[in-house]
């Protein structure tokens, strides 16, 4: 590396140490020499001002919190020595920035499979969707028969998305479930689905069946097996051979890169997600919606902190009223629970460098580049908005990324410094913030954004980084394919019967 810190704002009053860097070390900044006071590990953040207790601690040009003690320039900044400025829910104002991404169009495409309603997949697979979390065992048994007697030839997975919810859940918990299982029914990625019920569970199938709308009934079958005489696995089979034989004919077709949806989420994080892997993501998403094309952010605990930004950047004041309940409704479900709103970073975030909920927001918020927001969408919602759209869902890796794939993205783009292994029931990419985690599981990586940090530039790696998720969209697996690491979460809130 050309230097072992970076100043990312001028109105900063921290660098971020881009190495590990040793007491007596000295940081030349703004025309000033500094010497650091403490030992302090790559991805942390070193104070280059004097901050008396109760001043606020500045990060990419905005607060992420202030000192809780006397602090010195030189001295190392985490959790020990800065809080969190947020509180409880607050009234907001529309402030809106105007558009500035001039991004040329420049007709790109990939190969994906269109169905019948014009939606596109980028993969072509035969899933098991359970009604209720009592059929899961034979949702898991039909797939694996099925997987064996056709060796998945002619398409690319065979899945059963196992669940524990279906029954027993009340109002919005229940309502969530249905709406995320419809999602997952009516996904493009899928060439045929069966949906498989028990029978007495809250989730009727019946009623589901009328939650789809006007679904295509030669590639989604339904099976209730306490209305089966004899052998429920065998009837399952029979309807899986039938939509095996059509979803085998599927042929791959180029289409415009208009119709790629990409769902942002990040986890594991460090100091370098702001630097590196969620700049890079943002530039990608900016680069998406010129195409026409579509990216959501999720994760509104970590919108705390950076939520004005994104409510300015709102095309409408209905789409900024929007937002401002997202934000308020999910801080009062916080507070609800005896939970403060600030309380968010996990043991792997403060080790990796991110002390308060602001310091990950202002970084995660990244994710989504500059472009306007266009949309914004309830848990469980279905995508109806071309360009950016915001959806409410929790900061949980596994939640997160399946209310993205359930609101109809064909891949998730998930940055991390820290490593995670998982996938949700749609192509899960892992771009490394720094170049140590990518060169230590490449067996989790799918592309390292911590280039940035050995010499090469945005513009040099953003065309590389656009060739691989193309790549990835036109049938290349992810490495959480590769593995075999897929599943999907339902949010939960209330009581469980």
């Amino acid at each position: 590396m050309e230097k072992t810190y970076l100043k990312i704002n001028r109105a900063d009053s921290v660098v971020v140490c881009l190495d590990a860097m040793k007491k007596g070390d000295v940081v030349e900044v703004d025309g000033k020499s500094i010497t650091l006071n403490q030992d302090t590990p790559a991805g942390h953040k070193v104070l280059i001002v004097d901050a008396p207790e109760g001043t606020d601690i500045i990060k990419y040009g905005y607060p992420i919190g202030h000192a809780t003690a006397d602090l010195k320039a030189g001295d190392w900044v985490n959790e020990n020595n800065l809080k969190t400025n947020l509180k409880g829910t607050l009234t907001y104002s529309y402030e809106p920035v105007e558009d500035t991404l001039d991004i040329p169009v420049e007709n790109r495409t990939f190969e994906g499979y269109v169905r019948k309603n014009g939606e596109v997949g980028v993969r072509n697979e035969i899933w098991i969707v359970p009604t209720v979390g009592c059929v899961n065992g034979i949702a898991e048994r039909l797939a694996e028969l099925l997987r064996k007697e056709t060796g998945e030839k002619g398409i690319d997975a065979v899945y059963a998305w196992h669940h524990n919810y279906g029954c027993s859940q009340l109002s919005g918990d229940h309502e969530n479930t249905r709406k995320v299982l419809r999602d997952i029914t009516l996904h493009p990625n899928a060439g045929g689905v069966l949906v498989l019920g028990l029978g007495c569970e809250n989730n009727q199938p019946d009623k589901f069946e009328e939650l789809l709308g006007d679904y295509d009934r030669d590639r989604i079958k339904f099976l209730v097996t306490q209305k089966v005489d004899g052998d429920e696995v065998e009837a399952g089979m029979e309807i899986l051979r039938d939509l095996y034989a059509k979803a085998s004919q599927d042929k791959r077709e180029t289409v415009s890169v208009s119709k790629l949806r990409v769902g942002l989420k990040c986890g594991g994080s460090d100091g370098f997600s702001g630097i590196t892997a969620n700049p890079l993501v943002g530039e990608f998403s900016d680069w998406l919606v010129a195409q026409g094309g579509t990216s959501i952010l999720t994760e509104v605990p970590e919108m705390f902190g950076a939520e004005t930004i994104l409510m300015n950047r709102c095309k409408s004041t209905e789409l900024f009223d929007k937002t401002v309940t997202m934000v308020n409704d999910f801080k009062e479900y916080f507070l609800s629970h005896g939970e403060p709103v600030g309380e968010n970073p996990s043991p792997g975030n403060k080790a990796g460098g991110i002390s308060t909920l602001e310091d990950k927001a202002l970084g995660c918020t990244q994710k989504c580049g500059k472009a306007p927001v266009s949309g914004v969408l309830k848990y469980g919602d279905r995508l109806e908005t071309n360009g950016l759209n915001l959806l409410s869902a929790p900061g949980n890796d596994l939640v997160a990324s399946t209310a993205l794939a359930s609101a109809g993205c064909q891949i998730v783009l998930f940055t991390t410094g820290r490593g995670t292994p998982f996938g949700t029931f749609v192509p899960t990419m892992k771009i490394a913030t720094n170049p140590t985690l990518a060169s230590r599981k490449p067996n989790w990586i799918d592309f390292s954004a911590g280039q940035l940090v050995e010499g090469k530039t945005m513009e040099q790696l953003l065309p590389e980084f656009i060739d691989k998720i193309l790549a990835v969209a036109s049938g290349e697996k992810a490495r959480n394919e590769v593995n075999g690491y897929r599943e999907i979460s339902i949010f939960k809130n209330g009581v469980t019967l």
